[in-house]
């Protein structure tokens, strides 16, 4: 049942007056229950405990902390059908999307519980000591990670499950060693209560200190906000907006001990189609294009928002039918209201802009809250002198740049901002032109796909999701796959220790 009320550890609170509702996006009407925002005092009071549990929970063995991971994603497993109503009721997704998201996380969070079934993942560094080298004698020292202390994770908006309560970020800040507070997303809160009572008892079963895990309500941006600038929290996970993650970075700088900001944010993920594909594949790319953009209705972080070609009769007539294409796929649901709204106006605010032709877009009328999908297109020129077209249009919008030759086209990669992805899209004869392609791609992008689509993220080690600037506020991390975890600790040396006092990874 759910409560609309704030995890505080174990202990279910709401303290405060204010309240707000989820909306079913389908029937653009208000769910029933009424969830209360955290108050300052209940934030204070889930920061001290989780404070309190750190000292505890870093000292548990990595053997035990698989063991609540475990835990953990049995528990979610057991919601069954009542997890993907209340996901399907909040987010307007389809029962098929909430039943491989739902697997997505059992499947983080079981790869984090092997990964610290041993030490090896911290990567200790041995270097013996050297008493008789001469001119100085060397002292042994040995190096590994420890956890830097409670993370507070906001859930993002697109991914109720897996980048949410118990995704990404909570799996692998919990695997660490570290306490974890949630600031639920107010669009998918009842999903986030159920998830979290799935934490919280698994936390129970497992024998895990008392606020290793809270979860907490809020719609406006005060509880976010009161949890960065509370100096028991140690680092921050996020999933949103630039504006968004910009704003909680900042506030983190400004802490009299500054902390870390690991903020995945915006990216509009450009596609370079060569030439000779076009001409070869046209029919193909154009079908499989307009799969990628529509695909969840444009709603992920990954979606090819920008397509760069060089401008021909077979580009011309690959824009026409991607765009035919596109808008034929029938509209889909989006998030919440304010996610459709958001949509519109980005999307009409670049093709207001000068020089953009407004190639297909879905006219009839829709239903609340599904989506018109849109193809624009303009040169190569007006891109590069235009910064508004770098902007991310947040759903099933493409903007086609047409380059006037492989140089613009170069220009066009080099004058983008940081992305989470870039794809080049070419034939076997077009390999000897693309090296100027990859070296402007790797400048700019995290991961690089060749001859497919950027949508579709593998949660693996080799996996690098985030990217210079503004895609990520630190282009070394990733916040998806095993090395996920590594944003979460920080390196520690012990010289000369007896070995009796050496924690157990360098014994």
């Amino acid at each position: 049942m759910i409560t609309g009320k704030n995890h505080i550890g174990q202990t279910l609170k709401a303290s405060g007056n204010t309240t707000y509702k989820t909306v079913n996006p389908k029937l653009n009407l208000e769910n029933p229950t009424a969830f209360y925002d955290a108050t300052t005092t209940e934030v204070a009071e889930a920061a001290n405990l989780a404070w309190e549990a750190f000292k505890v929970y870093r000292k548990v063995s990595g053997k035990k902390r698989a063991e609540f991971l475990n835990a953990i994603a049995d528990e979610i497993l057991a919601l069954d059908q009542e997890l993907l109503d209340m996901y399907t009721t909040e987010s307007g997704l389809p029962e098929g999307r909430a039943v491989g998201e739902r697997g997505r996380t059992i499947f983080q969070l079981r790869s984090f519980a092997d990964l610290i079934q041993n030490e090896d993942w911290r990567t200790n560094v041995f270097d013996a000591a050297q008493p008789d080298r001469t001119p100085l004698p060397k002292a042994d020292l040995r190096k590994t990670t420890i956890p830097l202390g409670p993370v507070v994770v906001l859930g993002a908006s697109n991914f109720p499950l897996a980048f949410s309560t118990a995704g990404g970020d909570t799996a692998s800040a919990l695997a660490s060693g570290c306490p974890v507070i949630v600031k639920s997303h107010p669009m998918h809160s009842g999903t986030g209560e159920l998830v979290a009572n799935a934490v919280i008892t698994a936390a129970q079963k497992t024998g895990m200190p008392n606020g290793v895990f809270s979860n907490l309500n809020g719609k406006s941006i005060d509880v976010g906000t009161a949890l960065v600038q509370h100096p028991k929290v140690k680092a921050l996970g996020f999933t949103g907006s630039v504006k968004g993650g910009r704003a909680l970075f900042n506030l983190a700088a400004q802490r009299e001990e500054p902390i870390p900001v690991f903020a995945e944010m915006g990216s509009i993920n450009p596609v370079i189609i060569m030439p000779k594909a076009i001409e070869k594949r046209s029919d193909t790319l154009s079908t499989q294009y307009a799969g990628s953009i529509t695909l969840g209705t444009g709603q992920f972080c990954t979606n090819p928002g920008l397509i760069i070609m060089v401008d021909n009769n077979h580009t011309t007539q690959f824009i026409k039918d991607l765009a035919a294409k596109t808008v034929a796929i029938d509209a889909q649901c989006m998030l919440h209201p304010n996610i459709k709204e958001g949509f519109v106006k980005n999307g009409d605010q670049i093709a207001a802009q000068q020089g953009v032709e407004t190639v297909a877009k879905i006219q009839e009328t829709l239903h609340a809250n599904y989506a018109p999908s849109q193809i624009t297109a303009v040169s190569g020129a007006e891109f590069l002198n235009n910064p508004k077209l770098h902007q991310e249009v947040f759903g099933p919008f493409s903007l086609v740049v047409k380059a006037k030759d492989e140089a613009e086209l170069v220009s066009v990669i080099n004058g983008l901002e940081g992305q989470l992805t870039g794809t080049i899209i070419a034939e076997t004869e077009e390999y000897s032109k693309l090296h100027d392609i990859i070296d402007a791609l790797e400048d700019r992008v995290g991961r690089i796909i060749f001859n497919g689509v950027p949508t579709g993220v593998e949660v693996c080690p080799s996996m690098q999701h985030g990217g210079p600037y503004p895609a990520s506020t630190d282009s070394r991390f990733t916040a998806v796959g095993t090395d996920s975890i590594k944003r979460w600790v920080r390196p520690i040396s012990y010289q000369s220790f007896p070995k009796e006092l050496l924690p157990k990874a360098l014994k």
